[in-house]
């Protein structure tokens, strides 16, 4: 079964963001766009270059209305460990949630069972807590936030216009699709 468009599962989790440790909660991430960003394991090779990729890209996002959520196995605390030791993860200004039962990560259908780590998976909820967008990788393969925007004003865009798609590559301004029977064999 997809998790597309299924409204995600309630659940609790501690953060680390900006210093602090804060309560993460299905009703947090309501309301407003959000992105989960689940990943293997604090103090790992591919997963600071995506952490930090994300926040060199995270003001745009915010710019967007869309709060950012990293997710992995690790403890909330590890995640401050981490902060405090990485120049890559110092960067990280959005939440980065413990999710130490993995409750989180198996909502999300991402959890590695018998290493107790979580896939690479990405996935956009819209403000009523549906998921929009999911995406898994391998944990060899890394993801690149430029890529995410995009998908993101996509997603946005195809929400504020209803009847309209987003084609392939499509960025913002460019021309966008009715989908109709006029259409049907002519693109």
């Amino acid at each position: 079964m997809s998790l597309i468009n299924s409204v995600i599962k309630p659940f609790k989790a501690t953060a680390f963001h900006n210093g602090k440790f804060i309560e993460v909660t299905d009703a947090t991430l309501k309301g407003k766009w959000a992105i989960m960003m689940f990943y293997p394991a604090d103090f790992t090779f591919v997963c600071p270059t995506e952490l930090e990729d994300m926040a060199d890209n995270y003001a745009e996002f915010q710019k967007m209305g869309v709060d950012v959520y990293g997710v992995s196995t690790d403890s909330h605390f590890a995640h401050k460990a981490w902060h405090d030791t990485s120049d890559a993860i110092k960067k990280v200004n959005y939440p980065l949630i413990g999710d130490r039962t993995g409750t989180l990560t198996r909502n999300f259908d991402v959890m590695i069972e018998e290493e107790g780590m979580a896939l690479r998976g990405t996935f956009v909820i819209n403000p009523e807590g549906k998921i929009k967008l999911c995406e898994i990788h391998d944990d060899g393969i890394g993801r690149d936030a430029s890529d995410l925007l995009r998908k993101v004003r996509a997603a946005q865009y195809v929400a504020a216009h209803p009847g309209e798609v987003c084609p392939a590559k499509w960025t913002e301004g460019a021309s966008t699709l009715k989908p109709s029977l006029d259409l049907v064999g002519k693109i």
